[in-house]
């Protein structure tokens, strides 16, 4: 999947979330791959060192297994299948290379959570709240010592929600947000990527009040998306930027697959 606004920022080489030429591009479940054997997805870097993409999503860390009982669960197809020593949880040390290789050009590296399938979501907002800090210490800031990605920091998290409850988004993000401060000189981005029918049935009360820096809404598999003009609804994500987000200046890209057979 792929999101784009278009028109050219002057500068590049450094991401500037107001530029409106940013381009987001989801990276992980090798889509176009399955279905055209020999032509599986690139790796994470590869991608990086192309001056078409801005920020990168890995997709998708699809069973947040919240309730402890378990590690969370990453999928990212055929990039990596190693996991560390008796445990389920993944460890990716090129892709964490990857990661840092990417950021050194300028990009922006994101984890999905979430995605068409899996099993996800909360029970509540106490469960939501420990989730972020079990993020925060395998993915971000914190020193756990089984870092999917080792040293790695990713730049954020996004959700991909699309199935489930709506029950403790809106404390998780709280939650994630409270953690980025721990690292003042260092810019974090929480993003979301609701399917585009309004108000989004899953991730509609994170969307009305929770801080979000970017919105990647699915203009495609749906009535409303930009291959059926007489109900594309981008005016309606217009508005709801524009009068009803917590954050006035929330960024809105529209999400298309990228290619035929990416969704």
């Amino acid at each position: 999947m792929q999101q784009q606004q278009r028109c050219c920022c002057e500068t590049r080489g450094e991401f500037n979330i107001n530029c409106n030429s940013n381009l987001v591009m989801y990276w992980g479940q090798n889509s176009h791959g399955v279905t055209n054997p020999g032509e599986n997805q690139l790796p994470l870097d590869e991608y990086c060192d192309k001056e078409s993409g801005d920020v990168l999503v890995l997709s998708f860390l699809s069973e947040f297994n919240a309730d402890g009982l378990h590690p969370p669960g990453l999928n990212l197809a055929n990039a990596c299948v190693t996991t560390f020593t008796n445990t389920t949880l993944l460890h990716c040390p090129n892709i964490g290379r990857a990661i840092t290789h990417c950021q050194k050009q300028g990009k922006i590296i994101l984890l999905s959570m979430g995605g068409a399938a899996g099993a996800y979501g909360f029970a509540d907002d106490t469960q939501a709240e420990r989730y972020a800090d079990k993020l925060w210490d395998l993915f971000l800031g914190g020193n756990s010592m089984t870092r999917p990605f080792d040293d790695a920091i990713i730049d954020g998290v996004d959700l991909d929600i699309e199935g489930g409850s709506s029950i403790g988004y809106v404390r998780f993000v709280q939650r994630m947000r409270e953690r980025f401060i721990e690292i003042p000189n260092r810019r974090f981005y929480v993003s979301a990527a609701p399917q585009c029918p309004y108000p989004d049935f899953y991730t509609g009360p994170v969307l009305d009040n929770a801080y979000l820096d970017m919105v990647f809404v699915q203009f495609y598999n749906n009535y409303c998306g930009v291959d059926k003009p007489n109900w594309f609804n981008y005016e309606q994500w217009h508005n709801w930027a524009t009068n009803v987000a917590p954050n006035k200046d929330v960024r809105i890209y529209m999400g298309v697959p990228g290619s035929p057979t990416a969704a």
